[in-house]
């Protein structure tokens, strides 16, 4: 059991492996979140003491101690405490063949699940971080290992709470994600997106407000501004022209006009608080 606070986040030169663990952590008191475009990766999380609350879609879902919560990339969401002291541990993660292994465990679809009393899931994560404070030289693969037996334990122990499904939409909007997150940079818009996809811009509009409450060019300018955050952060000395250039805004007036308005907060402000 952690009393205090830990988070370790992982660089995702191991993207290129089957698995890869992007953050794992517990938090003794967690906060509140309200991520309208969700989160760029899978994201386990689950209630290790007291009571929170996760919303999808208009609909609310306990989360009580044992009761967790896997959910897909990009999937809006919000939780907050319920009963204090709300305590989690969570795990997110990607990789090269996530999709298929997580298709052929039957995981590929957001849902709240019950974890047994022994607490398989809670101790693989515990053990996760054990291994990171203490072994320099944990790697990525040892990471990736523990990920699958991790999604193993998921599913043969926990139970799937049918009745909180929470997608059904995910699986295909993924290969046009998968393209953006690659195109984002480029020249595109609506009709661009509807050919690559090979739909209409109505059929994929309301794909993507089924599946993201977003439009498909919200989502993409979204996409522009996570990018966007990365490089402010990894490359402090770039001017903010480059960084414009660089994730698909026409000029540096558009990229900080959009920039502040998404996120309250200029990019150079932006750049100054996480340095």
């Amino acid at each position: 059991m952690y009393f205090s606070k830990k988070r370790y986040t992982f660089s995702q030169t191991g993207s290129s492996l089957p698995l890869f663990v992007e953050s794992v952590g517990y938090n003794p008191q967690e906060l509140d979140f309200n991520r309208p475009e969700g989160y760029p990766h899978y994201h386990w999380l689950q209630t290790t003491d007291g009571e929170g609350l996760f919303t999808f879609q208009g609909q609310s879902y306990p989360l009580p101690k044992g009761r967790g919560i896997f959910i897909n990339p990009y999937t809006p969401h919000a939780y907050h405490t319920v009963k204090r002291p709300w305590s989690t541990a969570y795990i997110t993660f990607g990789g090269a063949s996530v999709s298929s292994i997580l298709t052929a465990l039957e995981l590929n679809g957001s849902a709240v699940y019950e974890e047994p009393r022994d607490e398989p899931l809670t101790q693989i994560i515990y053990k996760m971080m054990e291994e990171v404070q203490t072994n320099i030289e944990f790697s990525s693969l040892q990471l990736s290992r523990y990920l699958y037996d991790f999604l193993i334990q998921l599913k043969q122990h926990a139970r799937a709470n049918n009745s909180h499904s929470l997608s059904h939409f995910y699986e295909k909007v993924r290969p046009i994600v998968d393209w953006l997150e690659i195109s984002f940079a480029e020249d595109i818009g609506l009709a661009d997106i509807a050919k690559h996809a090979n739909v209409s811009p109505q059929y994929l509009n309301r794909l993507f407000q089924e599946t993201f409450s977003s439009s498909p060019y919200s989502f993409l300018v979204q996409l522009r501004i996570r990018k966007a955050k990365e490089l402010l952060v990894a490359s402090p000395d770039l001017p903010l022209n480059q960084v414009a250039s660089l994730t698909g805004f026409k000029d540096v007036s558009h990229f900080v006009a959009t920039f502040r308005r998404r996120e309250q907060i200029t990019p150079k402000q932006y750049r100054i608080l996480h340095h």
